[in-house]
């Protein structure tokens, strides 16, 4: 059963990943015209749209991180302990303290990005979408390095 849990964790991550960086690619690199690549397609998302799936796969992500976390406490973290590999341990440390403000940044989050949209709030929705991506990317490559190095 954890397994299958660690597996729709990483999946939910990996849709999350995905979602805010559209998001924040759209926002933060806007589209110019006369250009048809690959990377341009990418940032031509409607950003707006991604709010809801950012928020929901968020809170997914956290509640079954959540239900896993008591395994990796026993198994994955007393292994690397033992094995005095004091980075990695603090390295998901800080990610449990990241992931926390990113929960806790939500509300803003939904706030800023609410329809309709006012022009004077686009600062706010740029900075907003910059940081809680910046904490998804920090927590998927943390524990993605960490289960590298000991999956549960």
């Amino acid at each position: 059963m954890i397994t299958f849990l660690f597996i729709c964790h990483g999946l939910c991550a990996i849709a999350l990943l995905g979602a805010i960086t559209h998001q924040a690619a759209a926002v933060w690199i806007p589209v110019r015209k006369g250009s048809a690549s690959f990377f341009t397609r990418f940032r031509a998302v409607k950003a707006a749209g991604y709010v809801n799936a950012v928020i929901v796969l968020f809170l997914i992500t956290f509640i079954i991180g959540s239900i896993i976390y008591p395994t990796y406490r026993t198994g994955a973290r007393i292994y690397m302990e033992d094995l005095r590999m004091s980075a990695p341990v603090g390295a998901f440390e800080v990610k449990e303290h990241l992931v926390s403000f990113g929960l806790a940044l939500l509300p803003a989050y939904w706030y800023y990005w609410r329809l309709p949209q006012k022009p004077e709030d686009n600062g706010a929705r740029k900075g907003v979408v910059l940081v809680l991506a910046a904490i998804i990317w920090a927590a998927f490559l943390t524990g993605h390095v960490l289960n590298n190095i000991k999956g549960i």
